[in-house]
């Protein structure tokens, strides 16, 4: 996904002079053509990602389209006093592009996991959070976040979800029905949708037609969108690689209740209440911390069951 944003930016810093790229000493390699061909809309902070954010909000204050980049963690939590104070209630034309979402850097432990940025970023005012399936939908959303402007937070996952390409079923604020079914719906976001649509596949041989959704964009959120397809299945399970408190599971169940949905039965697939101790790569974390598809579908059968 990493490779995609940089694609897309590359074009967008072609036709759009005020782009400027400013990462936190990080990205040597993917981001090295962007420096050598753009010098003038590339800076890197240096390991001061508080700094980086800063300098992006003044930046953007002065015209430019300021995006910052760095490993989750350091985009958001680093810095976080500065993308409320300076970026979000000045409205300021800054996305904060985190590489390595959920368990991406499952090897370097708990100080490197993003498992709760997606609830801090809903909270902060103002702010737009997105995070991608699959890599050619980064591409296309980081197209769109530029059109849109404002305050942005674009989370890149290692995995991907493994969908064909279709950019133009990609609406930037608008949740994506990637399979059909009528039994439950499963909403994922990021590429954690890969294990929701295993899961449902799992569940169709034994008979039940369980539906997938993409919610890329956690805000805002289309909570008409949500409020229907919950309705018309009655039975909803979220599935996120995050900690359940906040991120999508919060939002589809506030969007279910003040919605007015019909829900029999709701269930949350993710990180439970912790920190997580484990190591290791993404797939092994997912299996660990239950969030896998042989997990998500367990939860729908429980919720299934549930709903009579």
């Amino acid at each position: 996904m990493r490779d995609s944003f940089i694609k897309a930016l590359t074009e967008l810093a072609e036709i759009d002079p005020r782009v400027v790229l400013i990462t936190g000493d990080l990205g040597f390699g993917v981001l090295t053509d962007f420096a050598n061909n753009r010098p003038d809309q590339f800076i890197n902070a240096g390991v001061a990602e508080q700094n980086m954010t800063a300098l992006a909000a003044g930046m953007a204050l002065e015209g430019a389209r300021a995006y910052t980049y760095s490993i989750a963690n350091f985009t958001t939590l680093r810095c976080l006093e500065q993308l409320r104070n300076d970026v979000c209630y000045h409205e300021a034309d800054v996305t904060a592009v985190s590489v390595g979402g959920g368990f991406s850097y499952g090897q370097l432990g708990m100080s490197h996991f993003a498992t709760e940025d997606l609830a801090i970023m809903r909270a902060l005012p103002n702010m737009t959070v997105v995070a991608p399936s699959d890599p050619w939908q980064a591409l296309e959303l980081t197209r769109q976040l530029h059109a849109r402007g404002g305050p942005a937070y674009l989370r890149l996952d290692k995995d991907k979800a493994g969908l064909e390409p279709a950019p133009a079923s990609v609406v930037l604020g608008k949740v994506r029905e990637v399979r059909a079914g009528a039994d439950a719906v499963i909403f994922a976001t990021g590429a954690i949708l890969g294990e929701a649509l295993a899961a449902a596949e799992t569940l169709a041989a034994e008979g039940a037609a369980v539906r997938v959704v993409d919610v890329h964009t956690l805000k805002p959120l289309d909570v008409e969108g949500v409020v229907a397809i919950a309705s018309e299945c009655g039975v909803v399970v979220t599935v996120e690689e995050h900690n359940k408190l906040g991120g999508l599971g919060g939002a589809i169940a506030e969007a279910c209740l003040e919605g007015g949905a019909k829900v029999r039965s709701f269930r949350r697939v993710g990180l439970s209440d912790l920190y997580p101790t484990i190591v290791g790569d993404q797939k092994f974390l997912r299996r660990a911390y239950e969030m896998d598809a042989p997990a998500i579908a367990a939860v729908v059968r429980d919720a299934l069951k549930a709903a009579g």
